[in-house]
């Protein structure tokens, strides 16, 4: 909750940003101090009762952290850096944010203002480096500038389609006294986050979904980010229209519901995919239509009417054009359209979507989570959290063959269980986010799926893990490769495996020098109690399993193909 401030105070800009970040509601930040930013850190110092800093290991790892807090709990996440190497840093993590529309304020130090220019010690331009990877950033130079900044930079993070915003403070402006008082900031002039929604197109749509043979929806992250998870329910239910979502849309709609046939995408399950060149209505909610879902853009849907429903206009029509374009936020759209909408079963349609799971169960899934060969498989770890968990835990990966394969096999019960890297595809990211997730939600289990390469990216976290007893649990899927890159290597490289081989380090011993409970699994026979083991834990848990080295994670559309090129081997 935000916190009072008083009406006027004679602070210094250190303090006064401090009293920001209280005014805002914010409790908990990741970062890592400097010299630019010390006065901040020395102010913290003084609030330590009603403000948590955690040291991470790596400024990456701050920002990282913050998207797993702000994406699990629907929260802006903070991060604070120093200047120069510090604030570069948070690049990556800006870049994840910004693209995957995770609500973020990063905080960076930066040398006094009389130096600005004079390549002092630790100065960069991150202004001018992060603008491309930032929704909004700003200098301050001067004391008196703080409260504005602040309050315009956690609203324009969280308003609208959320990203990150960089508020880059000198050296001087944290020192000066100003007379301190704050306003949080409710509209920026032309800056408009939400549009108005326009009745003539969602009555349009309407008619479109109700007079359609074969409609299909496509959800994304949109649903999350507007909180209209029981409006995309209610719609899916009352017009009985399959429903599938993109990786950063999962969990939006229960795995096991009826309705829900699975995800889209280049490793998406068969039908939900092959079937979207054979709707005739497409439904597209809170989604970009990222190359990854659409493949070839020249085969994609073109026998299908298409609505998209989007908050952001720069996303309508950019990809794929739109028959009809229902801006707004999902929530209020949806509670618009639903009135307008018959009830009906599509049970003809839906059998279609039964036959073609069928034709991928026979043909992957049965293998992936039921093998016969004798090693382990991605896919059968997965199947054994899920049953530890009772489908409850929020689940974190990383990136490459296992974040396929956990967005594949995982299943949700609720919202906001399904934390990755989309659009960036930032390895490195499940350690930390998993912090940042579980510090967010301590009554929910959080569990971090981890290939071998991407661990080792931020393997340092572990240390805030150990140091503040986070007790996530962190399970790396071991295949001695850069699984993904090999993958693609043997299919389109005629199996030249040019530095996709890791020799790894024993990662059991690393976790347990950071005195984290840790244990390796390499037969079948030992993996469902090692997994209930980890899952029964209070505490830090890490367990390594030893899977298959050249498993191949199918369904695959080709780079390029058209979606219903997707391939079952």
């Amino acid at each position: 909750m935000a916190q009072e401030t008083p009406a006027t105070i004679k602070i210094s800009g250190a303090e006064a940003i401090i009293h920001c970040l209280l005014a805002e509601g914010v409790d908990l930040l990741y970062g890592y101090p400097g010299g630019a930013i010390m006065p901040v850190y020395d102010e913290l110092y003084k609030f330590q009762d009603q403000l948590t800093h955690v040291l991470t290991r790596h400024e990456q790892g701050a920002t990282h952290s913050a998207q797993g807090y702000a994406r699990a709990t629907g929260r802006v996440g903070v991060a604070m850096a120093t200047s120069g190497p510090g604030a570069t840093n948070l690049v990556t993590g800006l870049a994840d944010a910004q693209i995957d529309s995770t609500p973020m304020v990063c905080i960076t130090g930066q040398v006094p203002r009389h130096l600005l220019g004079s390549d002092a010690f630790q100065e960069t331009d991150i202004i001018g480096i992060s603008t491309p990877v930032t929704k909004w950033n700003h200098q301050i130079t001067k004391a008196a500038e703080i409260p504005e900044v602040m309050a315009k930079a956690f609203y324009i993070a969280k308003s609208g389609r959320p990203g990150p915003v960089l508020v880059d403070i000198t050296k001087n402006a944290q020192f000066e006294e100003f007379e301190f008082s704050y306003t949080p900031c409710k509209r920026v002039r032309s800056y408009n986050p939400t549009p108005k929604p326009d009745m003539k197109a969602i009555e349009a749509a309407a008619e479109l979904i109700n007079n359609a043979k074969k409609p299909y929806i496509v959800w994304g992250q949109g649903i999350i980010l507007g909180k209209a998870e029981e409006q995309l329910k209610a719609l899916v239910e009352k017009a009985g229209i399959p429903a599938a979502w993109t990786i950063l849309g999962a969990s939006a709609l229960a795995t096991d519901h009826p309705l829900n046939v699975g995800m889209v995408g280049m490793h998406g399950n068969y039908g939900p995919n092959i079937l979207t060149n054979e709707c005739d209505v497409l439904v597209a909610i809170g989604m970009r239509f990222d190359d990854r879902v659409t493949g070839s853009l020249d085969t994609y849907a073109k026998q299908a009417k298409v609505i998209h429903f989007e908050i952001d206009p720069a996303e309508v029509n950019k990809n794929v054009k739109a028959d009809i374009a229902v801006l707004g936020d999902s929530k209020h759209t949806l509670e618009l359209l639903l009135p307008l909408i018959d009830e009906n079963k599509h049970e003809a349609w839906h059998q279609v979507f039964k036959e073609k799971y069928q034709i991928e169960f026979d043909a992957v899934i049965e293998k992936d989570i039921h093998p016969t060969k004798e090693g382990l498989t991605m896919g059968e770890v997965i199947e054994e959290i899920n049953l530890a968990s009772k489908n409850n835990a929020v689940i974190v990966t990383d990136v490459g063959q296992h974040q396929m394969i956990a967005c594949r096999y995982a299943k949700f019960s609720e919202s906001k269980s399904n934390i990755t890297s989309g659009g960036l595809g930032t390895m490195g990211f499940a350690l930390p986010a998993a912090i940042g997730a579980k510090m967010g939600m301590m009554e929910r289990e959080v569990v971090a799926i981890i290939g071998d390469g991407g661990y080792q990216m931020t393997i340092q976290e572990l240390g805030v893990i150990f140091q503040h007893q986070v007790p996530v649990k962190i399970v790396v899927l071991n295949n001695d490769h850069l699984g993904m890159v090999r993958q693609w290597q043997e299919l389109f490289f005629d199996r030249r495996y040019a530095s996709t081989v890791m020799v790894n380090p024993d990662f059991v011993k690393i976790a347990e020098g950071y005195h984290i409970e840790a244990k390796r699994v390499s037969e079948r026979k030992d993996l469902k109690t090692a997994v209930e083991t980890m899952m029964a834990s209070d505490k830090p848990y890490f367990l390594e399993v030893k899977v298959e080295k050249e498993d191949n994670v199918f369904p695959m559309i080709p780079s390029g193909a058209s979606v219903s090129d997707i391939r079952l081997k």
